[in-house]
């Protein structure tokens, strides 16, 4: 019996690629490069600054100047937060859908609170959602089960009882750990580490309202 609905945020419940390619291009600029085409910038929108970082400048944490950069890169992104940012097609109809059944809902993401918090307010989900885990709200984020947990504990909903939904290979490890259903979201940003369909899960869709059917 499934008696709660968690989410991914980037890449699952909202497309926020085109605001972080804008801050990751805004940085390519200033330093002189061409700016990166947005479906090249979609596959590691789900990695954050670490994987964009990586894309824009082929640096990783710990390099010299990394942490510099990942400040820089944040700060802009803060600065165009929601421009372009926009639910999924079939998101808000599955929101929609999973209230009417009375059927919970939460958001767990390694983004930090101080993007998190304001965007849901932004895309009018803040009011709605059972639970909103954000990066740091606990000392490991994914792929530990740590957030997913805590998010289970919000909700008061043991973790046997939650379905994940998310687009990258460490929601599946997450969910897994943490003892939940993982759901990849086909539709998403997936990253270029391998195919979904290795990744462990055993339902995979393609649009949100799919996940019903699952249901």
């Amino acid at each position: 019996m499934i008696n709660a609905v968690l989410f991914d945020l980037d890449g699952t419940l909202a497309n926020t690629a085109p605001d972080l390619g804008h801050a990751l291009n805004r940085q390519r600029l200033a330093r002189g490069l061409p700016a990166l085409p947005m479906e090249i910038i979609r596959n590691e929108a789900s990695a954050g600054a670490r994987g964009l970082l990586g894309l824009g400048f082929n640096i990783k944490p710990g390099d010299t100047g990394y942490d510099a950069m990942r400040e820089e890169f944040l700060d802009f992104y803060a600065d165009r937060l929601c421009h372009e940012t926009t639910l999924f097609p079939g998101v808000a109809d599955l929101l929609d859908q999973l209230d009417v059944r009375a059927l919970p809902w939460g958001i767990v993401t390694n983004k930090p609170a101080r993007f998190t918090i304001p965007l849901m307010r932004e895309l009018g989900l803040s009011g709605r959602a059972g639970c909103i885990v954000s990066g740091g709200d606990t000392s490991r984020s994914k792929p530990h089960p740590d957030s997913l947990l805590m998010a289970s504990r919000v909700m008061a909903i043991s973790p046997n009882e939650c379905v994940y939904l998310g687009d990258d290979i460490r929601d599946v490890q997450a969910s897994l750990a943490a003892g939940m259903e993982p759901v990849i979201a086909r539709y998403g940003y997936l990253g270029s580490v391998s195919a979904p369909e290795s990744w462990g899960a055993r339902y995979l869709i393609d649009q949100p309202q799919e996940l019903l059917d699952y249901l």
